[in-house]
């Protein structure tokens, strides 16, 4: 299948919150969603949180397994992460594996109260009997900022595996930019591009969404919506989610259907539990008490 035999750790990494709103977090990611779009955007809270997450895609029987700790509550905002994705993709009638590990810390600072800069480094190993794929394995090392142009408007510019000890399809070089919007307190909107820099001709893929959060009383139930195309593959995707959020726990399910030019589902769900939890900084806030 196109999209499977496509597919890159990049989007592998991403959970059911960002693929809930069409992978459009680049301007607004915090906690492990900051992982793999932009790791600027850990200050944006002030959190303890543990997460652990499992998708399934069918089209390619993959297992995506991801499990992250995170602290913004400090004055260096920062990630453990672990991911694992193993998959059965076929190419052009002949079947294979794929096996990915990766590990790493994201860390992030706010040096003025509009602009946060990050960094993630992480440890990857590949495996693959697809037939000319190699095994590969190294350090990668992302880069990332975000600008809060106002209280409700922020834009987020990331580049992930910029610098790698070796590289390959699975890791490619990309660079991405996003705005993240919330109108009202209960509504948020995103809209993000990002390039792959590692093929002959770069392509686009990009998207969009909105979330809705719902609050009853100490808890909250947000509904996501969001569309993805990607002008490599000519593919086109639908996205959405729902979950629910407490002071103590949250449950996130998130979902992605190709409608064009392929058959792709994807499912993932992952559960938070937080531990210390602060209010959000403000434009106001200064630097290094995030």
């Amino acid at each position: 299948l196109a999209g499977t035999a496509s597919a890159d750790n990049v989007e592998d990494q991403l959970g059911p919150r960002e693929i809930g709103v069409g992978e459009a977090m680049r301007g607004g990611a915090t906690g492990a969603s900051a992982i793999p779009l932009n790791p600027a955007g850990l200050p944006l809270n002030r959190e303890l949180v543990f997460e652990g997450g499992f998708g399934y895609r069918a089209s390619d029987s993959a297992s995506l397994i991801g499990v992250s700790a995170c602290d913004s509550t400090n004055v260096m905002p920062g990630c453990f992460f672990y991911g694992y994705a193993g998959s059965s993709p076929e190419l052009e009638g002949m079947s294979g594996t794929r096996r990915t590990h990766v590990g790493g810390l994201a860390i992030s600072r706010q040096f003025l109260p509009r602009v946060l800069i990050g960094q993630t480094t992480k440890y990857y190993d590949f495996n693959s009997t697809m037939i000319g794929e190699k095994a590969a394995s190294g350090f990668a090392v992302d880069l990332g900022a975000t600008i809060r142009m106002t209280q409700m408007i922020n834009v987020g510019l990331a580049a992930q595996n910029l610098f790698a000890t070796e590289r390959t399809t699975q890791f490619p070089r990309t660079f991405g930019g996003g705005v993240f919007a919330r109108p009202l307190p209960s509504i948020a909107m995103s809209f993000d591009l990002r390039y792959n820099l590692d093929v002959d001709n770069p392509t686009a893929r990009y998207g969009g969404g909105l979330e809705w959060f719902i609050r009853a009383k100490q808890n909250g139930f947000p509904l996501r919506f969001g569309a993805v195309r990607d002008n490599g593959l000519e593919a086109t995707y639908i996205n959405g989610g729902i979950g629910m959020a407490t002071m103590k726990f949250g449950l996130d399910i998130g979902a992605r259907r190709q409608v064009k030019n392929g058959d792709e589902t994807l499912i993932l769900a992952s559960m938070r539990f937080f531990g210390p939890r602060m209010s959000s900084p403000t434009l106001d806030s200064e630097p290094g008490f995030q």
